[in-house]
Order: C-alpha cells, then structure tokens, then sequence
C-alpha cells in the first residue's frame, strides 16, 4: 500500500524552482567574484559582477513574493517547530539520518498536510528563510548601494563586517544547498521528493512509515485526507 497527498500549492513550486536558478546563478557568479583574478575565476569579472547584481534582486523580489504568500496562505506555520517534545523529536530524526536510514528502518515522521517538514527541517528551514536569507538579502543590498553602509564600524571600515557577514551567510546556504540536494535523493526511489516539488504530490509506502510514527508517540498530531491505492 501507499499513500498519495497534495502538500505544495502551485505558488511555492514556483517560487522553489525560481530561487534555485537564482541562488545557482549567485553562487557561480558570487565564486567568480571572491577569486577574481587575471586567469582565475569560473566566469569573467565583468560578466560575473552583473549576473550577482541582477540575480541578487531577483532574489529580493522571490523572496517578498515567498513571504507574503506565507503570510496570505498560512504556510508559515509549516517553519514553526511544536514545542513539546521537540528536542526528543529532533534526535529521533537525526538518529534517522545518521543510522536508521542506512539500515532500511521507515522514516519516524510522515509527512502530511498539516507538516511537510520533520522537526529537523523546521528548525533548518526557519534558520535559512527567516535568518539567513534575510541577512544575506540586506548586507547584499548594502554591497549593491554602499552609500548607507557606515564609514566606520567596530573600528574598521563600515563595508568590511557586512562583507563579512555577507560571505559567511552565503557560505552557510551554499552547505545547506549540498545538504539539501542529497536529501532530495533519499525518498523512496531517487527521484520521489523531486517529483513531489514538481507536481506537488508526496507519495510514500503508508504501511513502512505509519506505525512507528504511531507507536512512538512523537509525530505530528494533525492528520490529513489520503489518497491510497494499492
């Protein structure tokens, strides 16, 4: 038996697969730019400094579009971790990911419509939309026009800690990307969680995952309508 649910609306399809040729585009050209040299660099200076620019808006306006329909759809609420149990919850998904997985136990917390994410990824993604693109987003505008930037700051010139900032954010999401591109693979066949974010339908074997979300106690309390089939 498997299950089959509808999990992503249109409107955050669209908006995933935008953000990924954006934060592509900024990490090639964003590489380019931090070993610019004569000889160096994946693409040229001038080529690259444009590509950052222009992406880095695009970001900015994907990145209102992300928020605002959050907002107006509800699906904040997916980012927010439930509080109790939390920490349990946690380390029985990341037991998952370091041991459970590779040994062919079920995933301890099926997804549903009311949680897309396991707790791990709630934690990771409110960590990367609300605190790092929000950084990366600001001290990139602050790159983009550095009149606003102060002349000095902490004793150094005012552009050096948001450079600073901004690098280290970049680089965060960078690792998260990585992360993020083998999880994709990790459903139950290679391609599943990517077909998901492409039609929006989650599809996983019920009878592997359900009853030790159920015997254990920890996973989600709400429930949604499934579409089963043999």
């Amino acid at each position: 038996m498997s299950r089959r649910i509808f999990i992503l609306a249109l409107w955050i399809r669209v908006w995933h697969w935008i953000n990924v040729l954006l934060i592509l585009c900024l990490i090639a050209s964003g590489l380019s730019l931090h070993y610019a040299r004569p000889g160096a660099g994946i693409i040229r200076f001038s080529l690259a400094r444009d590509m950052h620019n222009i992406a880095g808006i695009g970001l900015c306006i994907d990145y209102a579009y992300f928020f605002i329909g959050n907002i107006v759809s509800g699906n904040w609420w997916q980012y927010i971790p439930r509080p109790h149990g939390y920490m349990q919850r946690c380390w029985v998904q990341f037991r998952y990911y370091m041991w459970d997985m590779f040994h062919g136990a079920p995933h301890p917390f099926p997804t549903t419509v009311a949680d897309n994410f396991n707790p791990l990824q709630q934690l990771i993604y409110w960590g990367l939309m609300y605190v790092l693109m929000p950084l990366m987003i600001v001290t990139g505008l602050t790159y983009l026009y550095p009149t606003v930037a102060p002349d000095r700051w902490f004793g150094v010139d005012g552009l050096l800690p948001i450079a600073f900032v901004h690098f280290v954010t970049a680089f965060l999401i960078f690792l998260f990307v990585l992360v993020h591109v083998y999880l994709g693979t990790t459903g139950d066949t290679l391609t599943s969680k990517i077909s998901t974010m492409i039609t929006g339908w989650h599809e996983e074997e019920a009878d592997a995952c359900e009853p030790l979300a159920q015997e254990s106690g920890l996973a989600a309390g709400a429930t949604a309508t499934d579409v089963s089939k043999s």
